[in-house]
């Protein structure tokens, strides 16, 4: 399999899955969302591996989240392509089978931040930093933070994560139960292969079962997926929506307030 957005390894029962985006800081675009998905299939089905590691290349970033300037120019139309394969990439993450470990090493923020909501267990560097954006760049968080924060953190602290759009650090991330375990940076590779090796050393068939149960609750929020792609495709395009892009390009904070008036 040939990739561009990312690597893809498999050694010892675990598959690595990497987005090599390093310049962008790791921020997804449709075709990172794609391979991905591919990458996660192939590793559900191949009965050898036992976890699959989900992280990103270079050291500064998990992921930044969703590339900005492909958001500029997406329409109702391609945001509805776009939005499919981010719900292909969830479905493929949370029904494979197979324990999946987000190594946060870095920005963890806006869909980043969503794609460790969606593996199973969180694994940080003391250095990183997690976060949503979605208001601040005239989006919705609709991939994973509207359905699942709340039952990770509780419905005031996600709240105030998604209106507020701050940043959070590993240490607090760890606090509110948002991750599993922070080591310094220089540990991170040691542990994230110990959890692995304490999984592969467990039954296989009770810990794909034991997945299906744990999710058996939020797999029925689904709805609230595709109901929710399909109202934020209708605002890509729209003035606002362009105010939260633009902004983030020109490295200005945008001005909603300008929204909020009887004219508009």
């Amino acid at each position: 399999m040939q990739f561009d957005d990312i690597i893809y390894t498999k050694a010892g029962g675990i598959a690595t899955v990497a987005i090599n985006r390093p310049d962008v800081l790791n921020a997804v675009r449709t075709q990172t969302y794609g391979e991905m998905t591919t990458a996660v299939t192939d590793a559900g089905e191949d009965p050898e591996i036992g976890v699959i590691v989900v992280t990103g290349v270079g050291g500064r970033a998990f992921s930044s989240g969703g590339d900005v300037r492909a958001q500029g120019s997406r329409t109702p139309e391609s945001g509805r392509t776009h939005l499919r394969r981010l719900l292909s990439l969830s479905a493929a993450m949370r029904n494979c089978g197979k324990p999946t470990i987000a190594r946060v090493d870095g920005y963890a923020i806006g869909g980043g931040h969503e794609l460790h909501l969606m593996c199973d267990l969180t694994i940080a560097s003391s250095r990183s930093q997690f976060g949503q954006t979605g208001p601040r760049v005239g989006s919705v968080p609709v991939w994973g933070a509207t359905q699942l924060l709340s039952r990770m953190i509780g419905e005031k602290k996600a709240r105030e994560m998604i209106f507020l759009c701050r940043r959070y650090s590993a240490d607090d991330a760890l606090g509110m139960g948002l991750i599993n375990c922070v080591v310094p940076h220089e540990e991170l590779d040691a542990e994230v292969d110990r959890w692995c090796q304490e999984i592969l050393d467990k039954s296989p068939e009770a810990i794909r079962i034991a997945k299906i149960a744990l999710n058996f609750e939020s797999d029925l929020l689904y709805p609230s997926y595709t109901h929710a792609a399909e109202m934020l495709a209708l605002t890509y395009g729209t003035e606002e929506n362009r105010e939260g892009i633009t902004a983030f390009l020109e490295k200005r904070p945008p001005n909603y307030r300008r929204f909020r008036t009887k004219d508009a």
